[in-house]
C-alpha cells in the first residue's frame, strides 16, 4: 500500500481544494504507472505547514520569506 505525504507551507493564497484533488490524483496515477500499484490501495495525504513550523538552514521559513528567499 503506497503512503505519499505532501508537505507544503501555508501562503497567503492557500491551495484551493481542486489542486488538492490534481495533487491527488496525479501522484495516484503516477504511482500506477510507475510501480503498478492500485489507486484503491494508494493514500496521498497533504499537509499545510505554517511558515513557523517549517525551517531551513537554521532559519523558519517565515524569516526566509521576509528577507526575499
Amino acid at each position: 500500500m503506497p503512503y505519499v505525504n505532501i508537505k507544503v507551507t501555508k501562503e497567503q493564497e492557500p491551495i484551493t481544494p481542486e489542486q488538492k484533488q490534481r495533487l491527488i490524483q496525479g501522484v495516484t496515477d503516477l504511482l500506477k504507472e510507475v510501480l503498478g500499484r492500485g489507486p484503491k490501495t494508494t493514500v496521498v495525504v497533504i499537509d499545510e505547514i505554517d511558515m513557523d513550523n517549517y525551517g531551513i538552514g537554521g532559519e523558519t521559513v517565515a524569516v526566509r520569506r521576509q528577507r526575499g528567499e
